[in-house]
């Protein structure tokens, strides 16, 4: 995490007027936000993978899943920002860059998966959203946008989905040629409505 900004959160912590501590929230967004489409990708099934095949087995397979997504998510123009146990966090500059890469990484996975026991496929369910982000180094990110991916990508997506939220989906060009079916969804009490991405 960026030095600057540890030492500004702790003096908003400490700070007791409430306009001195939106000028100091306004100073990190300036100096550390950003807009960015989020992708996160999460490795199904590693309750069930480890529980019957053990842990060696499930960590052999999120070192592929690495080794397969980097590359992927570069070409399509995205930074992976972080691998994280079974996931991936990445970001791109425009939504349709992350589904590109989503469907790239759903493609190449399928086709290495013809190539391995069942038991050693991979499979990933994947949210994205698009909005403000702060980028504070470390490798990190937050932001409700960051959130808003994990939760669809991680509780609600399923093996080989896409979902992407509305907001996101609105900014790929009808010339894309993108299609997504409209859901409607609730999680932790938050209505989310989000596209199932059909490739």
């Amino acid at each position: 995490m960026d030095k600057r900004f540890e030492e500004q959160l702790v003096k908003f912590a400490h700070e007791p007027d409430a306009g001195e501590r939106r000028k100091i929230e306004a100073a990190l967004w300036r100096d550390f936000g950003g807009v960015k489409a989020v992708l996160i990708m999460d490795l199904s099934g590693f309750s069930l993978l480890t529980q019957k095949y053990g842990i060696v087995h499930f960590l052999s397979m999120v070192r592929r899943m690495q080794l397969i997504a980097q590359p992927v998510i570069e070409e399509a123009g995205g930074t992976v920002v972080k691998f994280e146990a079974d996931n991936c966090f990445a970001m791109f500059d425009e939504p349709l860059e992350a589904v590109q890469a989503a469907i790239g990484l759903n493609a190449a996975f399928g086709e290495i998966n013809f190539y391995t026991e069942d038991k050693f496929d991979i499979r990933v369910s994947i949210g994205i959203d698009y909005g403000d982000v702060l980028l504070i180094g470390g490798p990190d990110y937050f932001g409700a946008t960051v959130n808003r991916a994990s939760k669809i990508g991680e509780d609600l997506a399923g093996p080989g989905e896409i979902y992407v939220t509305e907001e996101a989906f609105e900014r790929i060009p009808a010339s894309a040629d993108i299609e997504g079916e409209l859901l409607h969804l609730s999680i932790s009490g938050i209505d989310l409505d989000v596209y199932s991405i059909r490739y």
